[in-house]
């Protein structure tokens, strides 16, 4: 099952708290809104990619809680980005500086910031195609560093601000870079 894009224009045009309570009304669904105002409806994942969502996180929340520099996303976690679409990566990133420059009320909703760091892990139901787009529009919106993780084919791409993407073949651990200082992803437990 593939993610269903729909076009809600002309009929409606959901604001970000419509959106909101839409959300709210309906937790089991995974719904993003893009930049063009449509609907994306993504389908759950599969125990297989929920397994490497879960490895990712524990490595990202283990590598967060010791350094203390920022705030760790799952991909629950909606984001409103400069250009107006909410999307949910399935891990991210935040500086604690970024991150305290918002309200309360703006941490407890969508958070009105692009993560510095994100990452999509290719499930089986993914278009690669697309999410290579949703990589784009982060860095488009203030993204600093990106991984689309992709164990079908063994991939990883690497995007940075102001580079070009990268593609690794079967790399066997990701460096946070400057971003997540001293954060090495081993992915033994994901490219399999």
């Amino acid at each position: 099952m593939t993610a269903i894009t729909l076009t809600l224009k002309p009929i409606i045009q959901l604001t970000e708290k419509e959106f909101y309570q839409l959300c709210q009304a309906n937790p089991d669904a995974k719904l993003e809104l893009n930049s063009n105002g449509e609907l994306v409806i993504m389908p759950p994942t599969g125990g297989t990619s929920g397994n490497r969502n879960f490895e990712l996180y524990i490595d990202l929340g283990i590598w967060n809680r010791q350094a203390k520099l920022g705030k760790a996303f799952d991909s629950s976690t909606m984001f409103r980005l400069p250009n107006g679409a909410l999307c949910s990566p399935d891990a991210a990133w935040i500086s604690l500086e970024r991150w305290n420059r918002l309200s309360t009320e703006e941490q407890e909703e969508f958070p009105p910031i692009c993560p510095d760091f994100v990452v999509e892990l290719r499930s089986v139901s993914d278009s690669l195609k697309s999410l290579q787009e949703k990589m784009e529009q982060y860095m488009a919106n203030g993204t600093r560093l990106g991984w689309l993780i992709n164990p079908k084919q063994q991939t990883v791409e690497i995007y940075r601000q102001g580079k070009e993407k990268e593609v690794l073949h079967q790399p066997s651990q990701l460096s946070g870079e400057d971003v997540l200082s001293g954060f090495i992803l081993d992915l033994k437990e994901i490219l399999i």
